[in-house]
């Protein structure tokens, strides 16, 4: 598995994520719930392992 650096922003709720090639990602995150603009998706943190993930809206 290759190592992909990046770093997260956090302001509040709302974070940005800047990768190693330079791409941004913008989102926010609500208790469990988080929302992320870039790719349109959210996902919801449960305990334990694991989480649900619903796939981007077209």
């Amino acid at each position: 598995m290759r190592f992909r650096a990046h770093k997260t922003f956090r302001l509040g709720p709302l974070y940005a994520t800047a990768t190693q090639s330079g791409r941004l990602s913008f989102g926010i995150k609500l208790g469990p719930i988080t929302h992320n603009f870039t790719r349109n998706t959210r996902s919801i943190d449960t305990p334990g392992p694991g989480g649900f993930h619903e796939p981007p809206r077209v």
